[in-house]
């Protein structure tokens, strides 16, 4: 069985050079017909999300599944390595430097040598050209990989489960996209275009539905048919001269399986697949000790013999230690001179005889270990900004935990042993949308969620902190106790609490004192319950196009006691594409009301003391040039108009402002980047919060994306700042005076700011909304 392996960074790249991807995926999966793998190097957790908003882990999270979509769509395999996407990096050599470029090589090397590609092909250069140092990176790793799994000296550590390996090639597949064109007449081409009429679309259809699922980039894609060519340049290896599988040997060498499978395929018979379960049985003894996909053999015998088996819970979720009823339905829906037996685990030498189309349901209870939960592997410990930390080796690389509870089911089909692992999931039946199958979820047995990642003290007064307590249980009795920053004060110091049900939830609240000699911290909750000490929350993420996801973060949050003022009260948030800024305004004292387009249209926004734009919604929304008018009316008649950053590409309605200004791709992601006030005397760095350096002290991921350009003389611009090495933009922030208001922009990342805390983001929002000045 040949295989080959894509390694690419994760993508935030152009459209096209997505859908290239995905189209030589399909085809090289579906028509070369290889073990065709894709390792992205990051889960997609520094990027934007256009569905929700789910930032970070949580967004990576939401990547991981819509990338898992993706590949069971165009059939390739699905890898990771633990570095994290700490967001937009310029070069290869930063990224490095953050992830720890050793490391995330050596996860490279291994997925290598578990795999065993024959080829290896990269999406991007080692250069600027690749846009993106995560992406240049995943070039560099992929070239120096592809020397160091073939070497016994480095990552030794890893070969007492792996061996040495040698690709015989690594390719550069090239692109022509966006003036870019690293394509050259010279360069080896492959049409991936062409039509399967056996699945009765071509490779470019499956690309396209296959790319769709990245639904949280907005990747939604046109189907394309037709001829449609790749591109390869050499890396490093025997060159390729006509095909990328040159000098690689396809054919099987076994002559007696040679022609068993032509004999297979011959007397294939549509209308009744089992009778070609014989042969199938005499392939898989004759392929027993070579490389060959027995999965995939014996699963095409057990849809021959047209077995099918559910093995399922009628609950979500069970508490770690609990035991859980699983239930084994199974049906022979097949030919009924083919016996077919089945056991499972706890009674192995018993096996009951499957009557034709006659279901057979077992019941019985699997334990399981507590302390053991569901939580994803790569969020189990804590971990620095540039990688996860992970513990155990044998992880690496997978996508997502191997199932929480598993069943083993012995099969015996005329004679012949399998020996069938089934994951167990929750299947339920949605009055709607039928029958449903979710991940099962393994909890523990109490979960204590603030409702706010982030708290805001003002002043020394005590603030209220809402805690939702939630049961996995029967009669869970304990205690939460909040651990708090030195002389920080919490009344009580413990709540009792008594559970009766499993699934009862319920809302406690603390009132927490700022201590006088500390002015930040984390807020953590210590779960005592029968004798054990815990201390996770709950986080529950569901769309439709991807299984629903659920997670036990630590219960903790940030206090932060800030000296801020506020001017105005009432704020209008009209959502965009998804953030958590209209909840941070909350924590700031702010009376917020969420407003749809509708909403701005119908309603009087006279009695708001400012309005607030969320991010991209002139990127989303359909209705953007709908409402411009009533909000720059707003503006016009004494209102105070905030919008935060848009994309340049792709924008619904682009005269954004009251004077004209563009957007491009232009970005500060040096988080500690020096700011420069270059306007000192301007009232959004001095009013009612004098801002300083050290407001921007401990900002996150990056400065600002998507600066303002070519900005009208009628603006002031208040901010300069850089990354390493460039020139100063004053694109960050505008304000302008418009009739008898205030119109802002600004590309600052407020919404990855406020979130997590960061005492300077909220005192210069608070003056960003604070009227204008006479």
């Amino acid at each position: 069985m040949k295989r080959l392996i894509y390694l690419i960074a994760f993508l935030i790249s152009p459209t096209f050079l997505k859908a290239q991807m995905t189209r030589l995926l399909a085809y090289l999966a579906k028509e070369a017909k290889v073990r065709t793998g894709y390792l992205s190097l990051t889960r997609g957790d520094g990027g934007q999300n256009l569905i929700g908003n789910e930032q970070a882990e949580l967004l990576g999270l939401i990547r991981t599944q819509e990338l898992l979509a993706a590949r069971r769509t165009d059939g390739a395999e699905q890898f990771f390595t633990r570095a994290n996407d700490f967001g937009f990096s310029k070069t290869s050599d930063e990224s490095f430097k953050i992830w720890g470029k050793e490391q995330i090589l050596s996860d490279v090397v291994w997925v290598i040598r578990k795999f065993q590609p024959d080829v290896i092909i990269t999406r991007f250069p080692e250069d600027a050209r690749a846009g993106h140092g995560h992406h240049a990176g995943s070039a560099i790793l992929a070239r120096e990989a592809f020397v160091a799994a073939a070497d016994k000296t480095r990552f030794p550590e890893q070969l007492k489960y792996v061996k040495v390996w040698q690709a015989k090639r690594i390719l550069w597949n090239t692109f022509n996209f966006g003036g870019t064109n690293t394509t050259s007449p010279d360069q080896l081409k492959l049409d991936v275009g062409l039509y399967n009429p056996l699945l009765g679309k071509s490779y470019g259809e499956i690309a396209a539905i296959s790319r769709t699922n990245h639904k949280s980039q907005g990747f939604g894609s046109t189907l394309q048919r037709g001829e449609a060519f790749e591109f390869f340049s050499p890396v490093a290896g025997e060159p390729a001269k006509t095909s990328i599988f040159d000098g690689i040997d396809l054919s099987i060498k076994d002559k007696e399986v040679e022609l068993l499978l032509g004999e297979i395929k011959k007397e294939y018979n549509v209308n009744s697949p089992s009778a070609s379960v014989p042969n199938l049985l005499k392939l898989r003894k004759l392929t027993k000790d070579l490389d060959f996909n027995h999965t995939l053999l014996d699963n095409l015998i057990f849809s021959c013999v047209g077995l099918n088996i559910d093995v399922y819970t009628k609950e979500m979720s069970y508490a770690a230690g609990d035991s859980i009823p699983v239930i084994i339905d199974m049906v022979n829906r097949a030919n009924p001179t083919i016996p077919l037996e089945i056991s499972y685990a706890t009674s192995r030498d018993s096996f009951w005889t499957l009557q034709p189309n006659k279901p057979l349901g077992i019941t019985y209870k699997k334990g399981t270990t507590y302390g053991s939960t569901s939580q994803p592997y790569w969020l189990t410990n804590s971990h620095p900004i540039g990688q996860y930390s992970i513990k155990n080796q044998l992880d690496i690389g997978f996508p997502e935990n191997q199932a929480a509870l598993s069943v083993d089911v012995p099969i015996r089909i005329n004679e012949e042993m399998f020996n069938l692992t089934l994951p167990v999931l929750y299947k339920s039946t949605d009055p709607i949308k039928g029958e449903k199958y979710q991940p099962l979820v393994i909890a523990p047995a109490v979960t204590a969620t603030m409702s706010e990642k982030a708290y805001i003290f003002g002043s020394n007064s005590p603030k209220t902190i809402t805690v939702q307590l939630k049961s996995f249980l029967n009669n869970s009795t304990g205690s939460i106790t909040p651990q708090l920053p030195r002389g920080w004060k919490s009344n009580p110091e413990k709540i009792d609490f008594n559970l009766a049900r499993k699934g009862d939830e319920q809302n406690i609240s603390f009132n927490i004192t700022p201590g006088s000699d500390v002015n930040s911290g984390n807020i953590t909750l210590q779960i005592n319950t029968d004798g054990k000490t815990d201390d996770k929350g709950l986080k529950i993420i569901s769309y439709e196009h991807i299984p629903t996801i659920t997670i036990f973060p630590q219960a903790t949050a940030r206090l932060e006691k800030i000296d801020l003022k506020i001017v105005g009260k009432k704020i209008g948030y009209l959502d965009g594409a998804g953030d958590l800024t209209a909840d941070a305004l909350k924590e700031m004292g702010y009376q917020v009301t969420n407003l749809s387009p509708a909403q701005v249209l119908t309603s009087d926004l006279s009695t708001f003391d400012a309005l607030v734009v969320g991010v991209r919604f002139y990127n989303i929304s359909d209705d953007a040039k709908i409402v411009q008018p009533k909000l720059l009316a707003y503006v016009q008649n004494g209102g105070t108009l905030l919008i935060q950053y848009n994309v340049n590409n792709g924008l619904k309605y682009s005269n954004i402002g009251p004077y004209p200004f563009k957007l491009a791709n232009k970005r500060v992601t040096e988080e500690d980047a020096k700011v420069n006030f270059i306007n000192p005397e301007s009232a959004a760095l001095n009013y009612p919060n004098k801002i300083t350096d050290k407001d921007f002290e401990g900002w996150v991921q990056e400065r600002g994306i998507y600066f303002a350009t070519d900005i009208d003389p009628k603006y002031s611009t208040v901010l300069s700042m850089k990354d390493t090495g460039e020139t100063e933009s004053d694109g960050s922030l505008l304000i302008a005076d418009y009739g008898k208001g205030k119109f802002v922009y600004t590309s600052l990342v407020f919404f990855r700011e406020l979130p997590a805390g960061v005492p300077g983001a909220y005192r210069l929002f608070a003056n960003l909304l604070a009227p204008k000045q006479p």
